[in-house]
């Protein structure tokens, strides 16, 4: 069984757009409802889900019923993480807190098997799940973001973005803002975020990497898509379950109006 082709690697191929999913909640079952809402690519949070390595498995699994691409977004640049999620069946990594090059060369050399890099041979579930010959295609498939959500990252963006086997950056933009004197929160467009957007870009045109960024509406996915983003996240399970709230408020004050009637 030949390794199975990785959709979002793919489609940037073909200089298409991704739309990401993000799920921060541990469980099978939701990863499976949130694989079939029509994503690309569905991310695994690590570093701020409350997700273990048990339901991280789990939700690889679920994930795998679709034809979307699983990723995971790890707790810290470790190569034991890094070996661990790449094992369990994830086919991309997006890594934490990258701030130098010499950081962005140890994620990838946890992500490559000798002698391009440091991972212990061991793809139990990946086998499984892509391919019996995982172990000598994989170093070309599989995906490897790093992310830039400091201001030490922006200033060694160029030595980051020229990291050899790096297949892109992927914007932290809560982190970032507050690196850069901002509040928290997503869709950030001061023009000092905008500014650090169009460097982002600019690196990964210039590395032949694909840029990636986290957001929280259409509209702004959208925005960030003209800007030259081409791997984009539209939150996640926790978000959708939070708007929620106005429904459960609209229902309240619909209830209410109506015992007002009676």
């Amino acid at each position: 069984m030949r390794m199975k082709a990785i959709q979002v690697r793919e489609q940037l191929a073909r200089g298409q757009t991704v739309l990401n999913g993000w799920s921060v909640i541990p469980g099978g079952f939701l990863a499976e409802v949130m694989a079939s809402l029509g994503w690309d690519g569905l991310t695994i949070d690590m570093q701020h889900g409350m997700i273990g390595y048990p339901d991280m498995l789990a939700m690889l699994q679920a994930i795998s019923t679709t034809p979307l691409t699983p990723l995971v977004r790890l707790a810290a640049n470790d190569a034991t993480l890094v070996g661990q999620a790449l094992d369990a069946g994830a086919m991309g990594v997006i890594c934490p807190l990258v701030n130098t090059a010499d950081d962005a060369a140890r994620f990838v050399a946890a992500c490559r098997y000798p002698p391009l890099g440091i991972r212990s041979s061991g793809a139990t579930r990946a086998m499984i799940y892509a391919g019996f010959d995982y172990g000598m295609v994989a170093e070309a498939q599989l995906l490897k973001f790093a992310m830039i959500e400091t201001r030490d990252a922006l200033d060694n963006l160029a030595a980051i973005a020229a990291t050899p086997g790096l297949d892109g950056l992927y914007v932290g933009p809560s982190d970032l803002s507050l690196a850069l004197g901002g509040s928290q929160g997503f869709d950030k467009d001061e023009p000092h975020m905008l500014d650090a957007y169009r460097a982002i870009v600019a690196a990964c045109a210039a590395n032949g990497l694909t840029a990636g960024i986290h957001t929280a509406s259409p509209a702004f996915a959208a925005r960030m898509a003209e800007l030259g983003f081409r791997f984009i996240t539209l939150v996640g399970d926790f978000n959708f379950i939070m708007a929620g709230r106005n429904v459960v408020q609209q229902a309240r004050t619909l209830l209410g109006a109506a015992k007002g009637q009676s």
